[in-house]
């Protein structure tokens, strides 16, 4: 059995409520109402049954010998005038000298007196000749002396009468009120069933708890922005890559320094800190979407790979070349000119082995040796020069005292791979000892001029590519050390490790 939807339910508890307010607002204004009217018909008899009293006219008809004669006619236009039902004149014994039927004058009054004779002007609620009214009897006085009493009432039928439609116009109202309540809250939980889809409480519930386990339990980093450039949403992951602060969700990119990050429409690389993050944004109706996945130590891989990339080729280009010399010294010999022959393979193999012999005596660490011989060649391939100082002087103990083989790695091939493709000379100059080592790597090409080389992008090949330079910032920033660009002139620096205790 489907629950109710949380709109189904809010409009059943919205409904009651406004039921609830307008009952309850309809039985105290009834109530009000019913002691305003009844209030309003003791007031009109009393004001009535006064002022027949105290009216000079009764005052002279009583005495004359039959004051009938003129306090009927009185008392009617009093009662017409007054809007009462009755106005009845009598003697202090009770006797009436007036009553709307004429047949009842003379007879005893039917009521409560005694209090008038006293002097005092009252109300009470009684059953006469004309049924239950709310009456109000005054005394007449004259020097002090109680000569007549004055009663003067309404009929309870016409006060309930008046009440009734009161209470009709109370309903009515009441009614209007809970149809327009009603149209207000069905047109609010219309909304609210959009927003919630139809779903339960039970159901956002439950979305609710798989929405905030999964934004947390997943490795990619997840963020929101909204229209304004406002953080809405930040996962955890996101939190640990981008390195955000715990607030980070309600402020703009820009105080946060992510609007060069997140502004990318497509997937592209950026470096932060010491991370290699692929950042993708998608544009939704609630802002940018943004995912950012964790590449270094896949980037770390691909650098091993394009080094043994490079190395194969530098062994393809090498063999390739060998073959061709090899296929020259054997058409010298078929063709007799064996000293040409032994002269030649003579001299490409000195050639060789003094490039051997210089880089294996310049840099005798074995990883950054290999680079250079292959490097050597390619840069030969491609028609430049690749050329190892004089002065190089680079043994194998930097990488036994802590530095890491693969950010030197990193660093001389990207620095080597940037010359050769932007000059036809490359010289690379390398030394070290326990106190660091220096590597320069200078070429005879336009050299950099106004950019942030090392910033993920910026390149001067126009493939939109711009990552080797930036690893390359990365990984001396990763060993501690400084780089520096003057032109064509690339200089790193780096500090041996200190040895931990």
């Amino acid at each position: 059995m489907r629950r109710w939807s949380l709109a189904g339910q809010m409009l059943v508890l919205q409904l009651l409520v406004v039921a609830v307010t307008l009952a309850g607002a309809a039985v105290a204004v009834s109530v009000l109402a019913n002691q305003l009217v009844e209030a309003e018909a003791v007031a009109s008899a009393r004001a009535a049954a006064a002022s027949v009293a105290a009216s000079p006219d009764v005052q002279t008809a009583l005495d004359d010998p039959s004051p009938t004669l003129r306090l009927q006619p009185f008392a009617e236009r009093v009662r017409v005038d007054t809007g009462v039902d009755f106005v009845t004149i009598m003697k202090p014994d009770g006797t009436r000298y007036t009553h709307p039927n004429p047949a009842e004058i003379g007879r005893p009054f039917l009521g409560h007196i005694q209090p008038a004779l006293e002097g005092r002007t009252f109300t009470e609620i009684y059953t006469g000749t004309l049924g239950p009214s709310v009456r109000a009897v005054a005394p007449v006085r004259t020097g002090g002396k109680v000569r007549a009493l004055v009663s003067a009432g309404i009929k309870v039928d016409r006060v309930s009468a008046r009440m009734r439609g009161q209470l009709a116009w109370t309903g009515l109202i009441a009614l209007l009120g809970l149809g327009l309540g009603a149209a207000g809250t069905w047109l609010v939980t219309a909304r609210l069933r959009r927003q919630t889809h139809g779903l339960g409480p039970v159901e956002l519930g439950r979305i609710h708890e798989h929405h905030d386990a999964v934004l947390h339990a997943v490795r990619e980093g997840l963020l929101l922005v909204g229209r304004d450039g406002e953080l809405t949403l930040c996962n955890d992951a996101a939190r640990l890559l981008l390195d955000l602060p715990a607030d980070a969700e309600g402020r703009h990119v820009a105080e946060l320094g992510l609007a060069e990050v997140l502004s990318a429409s497509e997937e592209r690389i950026h470096l932060v800190g010491d991370r290699v993050l692929a950042v993708n944004s998608a544009t939704s109706r609630l802002g940018t979407v943004v995912t950012v996945r964790d590449h270094t130590e896949l980037q770390a891989l691909a650098g091993q790979l394009d080094a043994e990339r490079g190395f194969a080729e530098s062994l393809r280009s090498a063999a390739h070349e060998a073959a061709n010399r090899l296929h020259t010294v054997i058409t010298l010999v078929e063709l007799g000119r064996a000293e040409q022959a032994v002269a030649f393979g003579t001299a490409e193999l000195r050639a060789a082995q003094e490039l051997t012999d210089r880089v294996m005596g310049s840099v005798r660490e074995p990883v950054l040796a290999a680079l250079l011989l292959g490097k050597s060649a390619e840069a030969a391939e491609r028609g430049s020069e690749l050329v190892i100082s004089q002065d190089s002087e680079l043994d194998d103990e930097l990488v036994a005292l802590g530095l890491d083989a693969r950010e030197l790695v990193t660093i001389v091939g990207n620095l080597i791979d940037n010359a050769i493709d932007a000059a036809s000379r490359v010289e690379v100059h390398l030394r070290g000892d326990s106190s660091g080592l220096v590597l320069r790597v200078a070429d005879n090409g336009p050299g950099l001029t106004g950019a942030d080389a090392f910033a993920r992008g910026w390149t001067t090949k126009g493939d939109g590519h711009g990552l080797g330079l930036a690893l390359v910032g990365q990984a001396v920033r990763r060993l501690g050390g400084t780089i520096e660009v003057d032109g064509s002139e690339f200089t790193v620096r780096l500090p041996v490790p200190e040895p931990a205790r």
